[in-house]
């Protein structure tokens, strides 16, 4: 396992570009996403080995999570709805948590999982170095990839995180659409709302 991380670690590092967003510190639109492999994940209730290089949609939807965040939980039937939506469309949505809190730990991702009959792979990356990477900082924050694993869209899901009922911009939705399309999104970064990362180091 710990040879594992280490491995992810050097991948992000590489991984890494030169520039950043308005918002993301680490990462911009039009770049490369770091790639991840052998993140330990829950699939359709059963532990498996999470890898991007496995997925062969022509979208991916990356999402940091944390289970202890408000603000995610608020959004989780919205994440839930939007996974199934897309559904055999051509888009995979990957859920990533590295917060070392009980409840993000891949125990309590398998119990939320079972308990929201979640739809989609959700993995936990305990070394930390995917969030890094992505300069995850604010779960929920979205990554919409292209079909070659360009970031095309990054930031939050919709304008009003909090309150489902206060949505009137879909920004994950009118993102993935575009790009289902070949198209560029009219809205490419925004600012992510959510729980604060703890990285380690």
């Amino acid at each position: 396992m710990r040879k594992m991380f280490l491995t992810l670690a050097g991948l992000a590092l590489i991984a890494s570009p030169a520039f950043a967003g308005k918002y993301n510190k680490v990462v911009s639109v039009g770049e490369k996403a770091p790639t991840f492999s052998g993140i330990p994940a829950i699939v359709g209730g059963q532990e498996a080995s999470l890898s991007l290089s496995d997925i062969k949609e022509d979208v991916v939807v990356v999402v940091f999570l944390a289970n202890h965040c408000p603000v995610v939980l608020a959004c989780d039937d919205r994440i839930i709805d939007f996974a199934n939506e897309y559904k055999g469309k051509n888009v995979k949505v990957v859920g990533l948590a590295v917060s070392s809190m009980k409840q993000d730990q891949l125990p309590g991702i398998k119990d939320h999982v079972a308990e929201k009959k979640i739809p989609y792979a959700y993995g936990y990356d305990e070394s930390q170095a995917i969030g890094k990477a992505y300069g995850a900082t604010n779960p929920p924050q979205f990554f919409v990839l292209d079909k070659d694993r360009t970031i095309r869209y990054m930031g939050a899901m919709d304008d009003s995180p909090n309150n489902e009922s206060k949505v009137t911009k879909n920004y994950l939705r009118d993102a993935v659409n575009a790009v289902l399309k070949g198209e560029k999104p009219a809205l490419e970064e925004t600012r992510p709302v959510g729980c604060g990362v703890s990285y380690n180091r």
